[in-house]
């Protein structure tokens, strides 16, 4: 997948969520890259597409459900480490410094995970967005002492004007052993 937008709604029903989908799908050629329920109640639809498709979807999605909208994005230059981190652990090289941010919003951490590709030349090993994280996400950041921390600043910048950031921590040299417990085992080179 190799597209540059990305277009989210986060909805806090269930029920507005899929018709949103069912919707979104039928007015634009759009990929589906997720749509599921996310705890605690919360329906999150994540779409990929050309710059108008994607736009047309989200409108279609949005249309007489402003009420139950938690938040919504729209990335017309995404960057390419973004969607396939999306709930994914992706093999790493660097093993210099890890960083992570958490966001109280899954449309949140994708945002501040396109902010803080784009700040430094790091890798986005993992998105996490899932069902058991009551709502919430997490990006990790890997790569040099000095890039890791100008993207974390980065994407805490952005989920502060939000008002979504959770918590945010740099690990220099991260101890060896706990490679396998951050980065996928079967995904990972090993040091």
């Amino acid at each position: 997948m190799k597209s540059s937008v990305i277009g989210i709604l986060e909805f806090n029903s269930v029920a507005a969520g899929i018709t949103a989908l069912d919707s979104m799908a039928k007015a634009a050629p759009v990929e589906i890259v997720k749509a599921e329920v996310v705890c605690p109640g919360k329906f999150v639809i994540i779409v990929t597409g050309d710059v108008a498709s994607v736009e047309t979807s989200l409108l279609s999605g949005r249309k007489d459900r402003e009420l139950w909208l938690v938040d919504e994005l729209f990335i017309p230059n995404l960057h390419n480490r973004i969607i396939p981190a999306l709930g994914f652990t992706r093999p790493v090289k660097t093993w210099d410094a890890l960083g992570i941010i958490e966001a109280y919003s899954v449309t949140g951490g994708v945002e501040a995970g396109d902010a803080a590709a784009k700040e430094a030349d790091v890798e986005i090993p993992e998105i996490g967005i899932s069902t058991e994280m009551s709502g919430k996400s997490y990006i990790k950041i890997m790569g040099s002492i000095e890039a890791v921390e100008a993207s974390v600043q980065a994407g805490v910048e952005v989920l502060k004007r939000k008002g979504l950031l959770c918590n945010q921590i740099i690990i220099p040299r991260p101890h060896p052993d706990i490679r396998d417990f951050v980065i996928t085992k079967s995904l990972t080179d090993k040091p």
